[in-house]
């Protein structure tokens, strides 16, 4: 038994608050709130976006070559464990603790600021650094803060990027380098990847709108979520990992989700649970016309025409893009947890005008509640451009 691997605490700072109780609260409300219209980031247009409001935390002056708004929504997740960190180190050692982080956008949004200044000045702001804005300078920002000496990377791999960390942090647990592995993800808001995702006719013109035959795109937001893995027991544990690559096409999904099939199955099989089993399912649910496509064909491939109740929460905080996959495996996190007392479930926000174009699956309404001992392993589902997929569960320790 002592190959499980446990979840003992989580840090969170999102548009939906950094409280574990509030986040949850304002989840099971469907409290699209933090959705806010933004002038400075969609040229020439508004856009609606889903920013962090809360006052960051500084870098300390020591760690100045990370001080970017990515790593002060890290650092903001990252206080949250510290004291659980310090702990571990006297107990594991230093050399004992990995970092795994998935992000996408790091610190590009220093970069363009940096850039601005520059062709107003004609040289670099002194407090910019290129390795603010490098991917890796996440996972190396949480190392140093903490003073580690294990195994410590970044995972890219667009929006799967946060969800795959799990998958290596196992690895690392189960083959004895690692005592204890921090995972999870970050991403800020930034010009790039909002007009990036515009020029591929992918950002929604108003509120996202999942599943829906009016759906038209998707809104970004930030954030960061982090995990302490173990081995050993907890409350909430991670269950199992699914991971596919179909390499479908660079931007667009496989038409009938063939990854995405893969990598449910997978996950299955390593939590050893069948379909039936799983009570609520956290759809990628970008709201794109091709996402939704394909995950409602493929859901419906994996559980059978009843589906489990699934939701999108992106309606919520937004695609949280490298970001997405802790984002959302903490709010499954929070929904397995005591702090949901009543076994509700995230509504699914949309204007509830079925496609008929696309299968039909269970979409949660406001105010459900998952069905008396139902809400034992819970599904969160990230699905990448270029077909990097992963499938997580998770379980309540007594399922």
């Amino acid at each position: 038994m002592m190959n499980r691997v446990a979840i003992t605490q989580i840090g969170l700072c999102t548009p939906l608050g950094q409280d574990p109780q509030q986040v949850l609260d304002r989840l099971i409300a469907g409290d699209t709130s933090a959705m806010q219209l933004s002038d400075d980031l969609l040229f020439g247009q508004s856009t609606l976006v889903a920013p962090v409001v809360a006052e960051l935390p500084a870098i300390p002056a020591s760690l100045s070559q990370f001080d970017c708004r990515n790593n002060q929504l890290l650092l903001c997740a990252t206080l949250q464990i510290a004291a659980t960190v310090e702990q571990a180190k006297q107990t594991f050692g230093s050399n004992r603790i990995g970092v795994v982080l998935g992000t996408s956008t790091s610190g590009i949004s220093k970069g363009e600021a940096a850039l601005a200044y520059r062709n107003e000045h004609g040289h670099f702001p002194t407090d910019y650094h290129y390795f603010q804005q490098e991917l890796g300078s996440t996972s190396d920002f949480l190392c140093q803060y903490f003073e580690l000496d294990g195994p410590c990377y970044t995972i890219s791999t667009a929006c799967s990027s946060s969800a795959k960390v799990f998958a290596s942090a196992k690895r690392l647990l189960q083959v004895d380098l690692c005592d204890m592995v921090i995972v999870g993800g970050v991403d800020s808001l930034c010009q790039l990847t909002v007009n990036g995702f515009n020029a591929l006719e992918s950002v929604s013109k108003g509120h996202c709108n999942p599943f829906s035959i009016n759906r038209d795109g998707i809104n970004i937001g930030e954030g960061a979520a982090l995990f302490v893995l173990t081995l050993g027991e907890s409350d909430v544990m991670l269950a199992g990992i699914g991971e596919s690559s179909d390499a479908h096409h660079m931007s667009a999904p496989h038409p009938e989700g063939a990854g995405a099939i893969d990598a449910m199955h997978a996950a299955l099989r390593d939590a050893h649970i069948s379909a039936k089993d799983i009570g609520y399912i956290n759809l990628h649910g970008t709201a794109t016309p091709k996402n939704d496509a394909m995950e409602s064909r493929a859901v419906v491939e994996v559980f059978g025409v009843n589906t489990p109740p699934c939701s999108s929460t992106k309606p919520l905080v937004g695609h949280t893009l490298g970001a997405a996959g802790a984002i959302e495996a903490a709010f499954c996190y929070l929904l397995l947890s005591a702090h949901n007392h009543g076994q509700a479930l995230p509504p699914h926000q949309w204007d509830g005008q079925v496609d008929p174009q696309d299968p039909s699956i269970a979409l949660v309404e406001r105010h459900q509640v998952a069905a008396k001992s139902a809400l034992n392993y819970v599904m969160s589902n990230s699905f990448a451009f270029g077909g990097s997929n992963a499938s997580l569960i998770f379980c309540r320790n007594e399922a």
